[in-house]
């Protein structure tokens, strides 16, 4: 479960909520078959096309560049943002912890690389700058990592709703209390850094000047857009 961007754990809670799964099963299953990454060669398009509406596809692409359904409203989409603090913290372990990337630099040299737009998917200001104007769309639900910490509730009834699904009230708490456990699982897990799904993880790792360096990029990429994150918890 990729829980850098908060994307790999929301994948799960929407096929849960989506499907009335049990967290268990899910644990057993193979979870990017279910929902295959568009821009990813395996599984690939073969097996979107093999899937049967309503499909659930994930993608970390910029807006601009899903396909055209979701900009006609044809689709939906569901957008998550992470506060970028923690996101670059974790987004370093994960790098780390990849084989095939395996990076070696240095937390500050990664930072710097991500506040200067020299990661992978490009800029997060303008990638996350970019949904965030469709936030009203009918067609979109965006959403934010440390809302599911913080008010799981209201998120999974946002998500029912824009699903399209119904539950009575006995399903709608059990429902909730497998979302709960399913939280618990991703965020800690054995085989992840400790830590690494809470909010507010960045404090361990920023240093007074990275602070002041981060928000001064912040300040600067995001100062005329009014989405706001919890950085604190």
């Amino acid at each position: 479960c990729l829980v850098y961007a908060g994307t790999g754990l929301l994948q799960e809670v929407v096929y849960l909520v989506s499907q009335g799964a049990d967290p268990d099963e899910i644990g057993l299953m193979n979870i990017d078959e279910q929902l295959p990454v568009l821009e990813y060669p395996q599984p690939g398009l073969d097996i979107i096309k093999e899937l049967t509406s309503p499909r659930l596809i994930k993608s970390h692409l910029p807006y601009r560049f899903l396909p055209s359904d979701l900009h006609n409203g044809n689709s939906k989409v569901i957008y998550m943002a992470r506060n970028p603090k923690d996101l670059v913290v974790s987004y370093y372990q994960f790098h780390r912890s990849l084989r095939t990337m395996s990076y070696r630099g240095t937390f500050q040299e990664f930072c710097r690389r991500f506040m200067n737009d020299k990661l992978g998917y490009g800029s997060w200001f303008e990638h996350v700058q970019e949904f965030w104007e469709h936030h009203m769309d009918a067609n979109v639900l965006f959403l934010k990592y440390e809302d599911m910490h913080k008010d799981l509730a209201t998120m999974v009834e946002q998500l029912v709703r824009f699903l399209g699904v119904s539950y009575d009230k006995a399903q709608l708490e059990s429902m909730m209390e497998h979302c709960h456990q399913l939280i618990d699982q991703c965020c800690n897990a054995e085989a992840l850094p400790v830590g690494r799904g809470r909010v507010g993880l960045w404090k361990d790792i920023f240093t007074v000047s990275m602070n002041e360096k981060f928000d001064l990029v912040y300040k600067q990429k995001m100062g005329k857009c009014d989405l706001t994150f919890d950085f604190y918890l």
